[in-house]
């Protein structure tokens, strides 16, 4: 009975010491696992924490100015509103949206003013081809919009019937943005300026652009197509206009108006001021390059955060 009793006894306490040591590993298990998933919440906490931007507007005005940079997007889906068509997606990693504003003034405006209400974006590029009026620019040179200026609104002289008209000395140019509305001749020239950071970004991709110059200048925007070298050299030299096209200025004034950054950057297709001729390879090389301008821009944008 001693001998059984002692036997029991030893095995009670055994199972007693294992039972607490099962109780201490599984306290301790529990706390372990218990870190683990704080660290993990922390972890979550943090990245849902982390500011995540606004997508970047890059505009073009014709599929050759805008699908290219389309096709690069990551997840894309296709949005339509009215007669305008958005891309939104993401390129190495940054949210953006490729618009096509359609050709001119007023669609391009139009597309810019969607974007904003729909997108509020933290930031618009507009780009794509453009006409020289600058004789020391080449074909495949890019021109950034420094300034982007409507070179369509002025006020002509007044001449009589059968008096003739000349070009020539349209050089009163007209604001429609003026800071006093109540001035009814608001006789100046207004030029939207590029937003420096956008700038800052667009020299930073200057480095990996090979085809040609990237130099700042002023942008002339019109529903218009000059083809007068004696006007295109009154523009350049009354505007400083480095080249023509028909949207960036529109969409500096409703960006303006709206308070998001802009910038213009437009590629000589040609320019018949040095006999340059059309390219049409110009228009996937500026989008390649603008590309590049938007990944430098969001990702100082993402280090400032």
């Amino acid at each position: 009975m001693w001998i059984a009793y002692s036997l029991f006894s030893i095995e009670s306490r055994w199972m007693m010491h294992f039972k607490r040591f099962m109780g201490i590993a599984s306290v301790c298990t529990a706390l372990f696992l218990s870190a683990c998933n704080g660290d993990g919440d922390s972890n979550s906490q943090q990245a849902q924490e982390k500011p995540q931007l606004q997508p970047i507007v890059i505009q073009g005005a014709l599929p050759i100015e805008s699908e290219r940079m389309a096709s690069k997007l990551d997840s894309v889906t296709v949005e339509t509103i009215g007669g305008w068509t958005f891309w939104k997606g993401s390129y190495k990693g940054y949210p953006m949206i490729i618009s096509k504003t359609r050709m001119g003034m007023s669609n391009s405006a139009a597309a810019t003013a969607i974007a904003i209400q729909h997108y509020q974006p933290i930031a618009i590029i507009n780009q794509g081809t453009s006409g020289g009026h600058d004789p020391d620019l080449h074909v495949f040179d890019i021109v950034l919009g420094k300034y982007t200026t409507n070179i369509g609104a002025f006020k002509t002289p007044h001449q009589p019937i059968n008096g003739g008209s000349n070009s020539l000395t349209w050089n009163e140019a007209f604001d429609v943005l003026p800071d006093d509305e109540s001035d009814p001749e608001p006789i100046a020239i207004r030029k939207f300026e590029g937003d420096p950071a956008l700038l800052v970004a667009a020299y930073k991709a200057k480095a990996n652009y090979s085809k040609g110059q990237v130099v700042e200048g002023t942008i002339g925007s019109a529903d218009v197509w000059n083809n007068e070298l004696d006007r295109i050299n009154f523009l350049h030299s009354t505007y400083g206009t480095s080249v023509e096209e028909m949207e960036a200025a529109s969409v500096a004034q409703i960006a303006y108006q709206f308070k998001v950054p802009f910038l213009g950057i437009r590629v000589l297709s040609n320019n018949i001021t040095n006999n340059g001729a059309y390219d049409p390879a110009t228009g996937e090389a500026c989008q390649d390059y603008v590309l590049d301008v938007a990944e430098h821009y969001m990702k100082a944008k993402t280090e400032t955060k």
